[in-house]
């Protein structure tokens, strides 16, 4: 069986969980209102929880997603990944390799990886990623460590690899638009949803920003 691809559709508003938003609701309640807001893909991310409640969390996200036919990514976690029967998985520069991560999934599962150079990119590619998570490529505050990278070579990424790219990293209404030209498929988000006091009506709006940029 041919490895699973990642559509470019796929990527137009793509969701990444933080806990750090939660208040007045539950992790759950915002990914449900997320997904009534038209967001096309969702990463579940978390650093913290143990396994099983890891596991647990994951397994509720699978079937929220599955009900509004949005494909779920686990961050980092194979293991979490393959027990909750995710879409796919998303690793960094310093997780496994991508090769190592696809014998371990098989061919069925998306993979996703996060690249800052065109070097990183074609890299990943040639080990098996299916789509590519590009920043940050504005100043963020939710991944400190995160390098900035430029338009430039945002767009250089796009244009050296066959698969589709999204952007990551500061990414809001206000400058959403200035994406456009870089060949990206769509935008990765945390802040601009899960900080949202209305998170169904800002990922309405959201969409179609992304959709502005992405019809390049």
């Amino acid at each position: 069986m041919p490895a699973m691809k990642c559509a470019k559709e796929d990527l137009l508003l793509y969701a990444v969980t933080d806990r750090t938003w939660c208040g007045a609701q539950t992790l759950a309640e915002q990914v449900l209102a997320a997904l009534h807001g038209g967001i096309t893909m969702l990463q579940l991310r978390e650093k913290q929880l143990p396994p099983e409640l890891f596991l647990q969390e994951a397994k509720l996200m699978k079937a929220l997603c599955r009900e509004f036919k949005v494909p779920l990514i686990i961050n980092d976690n194979v293991e979490i990944a393959l027990a909750c029967h995710a879409d796919g998985v998303h690793v960094g520069q310093n997780d496994l390799p991508v090769a190592a991560v696809r014998k371990l999934v098989g061919p069925g599962m998306v993979i996703g990886v996060s690249a800052a150079t065109v070097a990183e990119a074609q890299t990943a590619v040639a080990g098996g990623a299916d789509y590519l998570g590009v920043g940050a490529v504005f100043p963020t505050t939710t991944k400190l460590d995160a390098e900035p990278v430029s338009r430039e070579t945002l767009q250089a990424i796009c244009a050296a690899v066959p698969v589709p790219v999204c952007a990551i990293g500061g990414i809001k209404q206000d400058n959403l638009l200035q994406l456009q030209g870089t060949g990206i498929a769509g935008v990765a988000l945390v802040s601009a949803i899960f900080a949202s006091r209305d998170i169904t009506s800002s990922c309405r709006e959201l969409r179609q920003l992304a959709a502005r940029v992405a019809a390049q």
